[in-house]
Formats: structure tokens, sequence, C-alpha cells
């Protein structure tokens, strides 16, 4: 295999997460979302539920939001610890084994590796609206605004780490359109491409 590791970020309901599932089970390969938080929770005492929340997301809605953070007396808040952890275990699993790993800056984190396919999955507001809405069901919010809010928070989570823009092409190998390919359909092109 050409490219052993395979990150996947994605926007909210766009299936980033079930289509890096599916290329792990194409290439037989592990597949690392939920275990990433599990495995950060075992190492840093935080309950998973924090990590998940704050570990891929910003605590507001820019990133100002995180000059209001408790710190240690070493300047270092509960995020920057997420933060420290999650990277660490990112740059082990790459070592480890071929895997896919879904969010948590890993395009960023592994950048410098030329053994790694880096792929943003996005798709219309519809096509995600319709998508959350069959998975999660119905909220007292709308579809919409809960896309656009998890978005942003990622987006500004994302720039705060790594200075960089979330979601532009030229941070990622492969930028590929759910609602137009479908899950299935980028699923295979990706584990061709990995190949």
């Amino acid at each position: 295999m050409s490219k052993r590791i395979i990150t996947i970020s994605r926007e909210f309901g766009s299936g980033g997460r079930t289509i890096g599932k599916m290329v792990a089970e194409k290439l037989g390969i592990a597949f690392y979302d939920k275990e990433l938080i599990e495995k950060i929770a075992e190492e840093t005492g935080f309950s998973q539920k924090f990590i998940e929340e704050y570990g891929e997301h910003a605590p507001g809605t820019n990133v100002f939001s995180y000059s209001f953070l408790g710190r240690d007396a070493n300047g270092i808040s509960m995020q920057d610890k997420i933060w420290m952890q999650q990277r660490k275990l990112i740059l082990d699993l790459a070592e480890k084994e071929p895997c896919v790993i879904v969010g948590r800056c890993a395009d960023y984190i592994l950048r410098n590796r030329t053994d790694c396919l880096n792929v943003f999955i996005h798709a219309s507001t519809e096509k995600k609206v319709e998508r959350i809405v069959k998975l999660y069901g119905e909220t007292a919010d709308k579809p919409e605004k809960r896309l656009a809010d998890k978005d942003k928070k990622r987006r500004v989570n994302y720039r705060y780490y790594t200075d960089r823009e979330w979601g532009a092409a030229q941070n990622y190998h492969l930028c590929l359109d759910s609602g137009e390919f479908g899950i299935e359909g980028c699923a295979d092109l990706i584990a061709d491409l990995a190949k």
C-alpha cells in the first residue's frame, strides 16, 4: 500500500466518519475515531464526553474564546492537554500500523509524512441536512443551525491549533463531495487512491 495512513476531515453531516470506516474495511486496516477519544480519556483522566466536545471543537465561535479558558501554572488549558495527548497518540498510531484516522487535525499532525493521504469530505447543505435528520432525528435547533454551529467550532479549533484554514483544498490531497459521489463512491475512490 503506497499510502499507509488516511486522514479524513469532514463537514458535519457529510458522512466522513462512515466513509472512513468503509475505507478501513475495504483496505483491511485499523480505523480510529471514537477509539481515539477512549485512548485520550485513559491517558488524561478526562471524561470521554469532555474529550469528544473539546478535542475537535472550539470552546466558542471564534479564536478569542481560547483566551478565556482556565490555565494551569504553566499556562496550559485542559483543551491544550487534550491537543497534546491526541497529537502524541496520532503520531504513535501512524508509526505503529496502517490506519484511517477521522478528524482531530490528523491531516495537519501528519502533514510531513509521504505515506499519508489527507482527504476532506463535504456536501451541500441540503444533502447534509437530509443526512443528519435521518441519522440523528429532529432537535430543537434547526438542522441548518446545527450544521453551521458544529462546523464553525471545528473551523475555529483547526485554525487555533494549526494556523491553517479548515476545508481549504490546498491543505488536503483530495476533496470529495459526498452528496455528488455518494458515501460508497467516496469510499471506493479513496481506497483506490491509497493502494
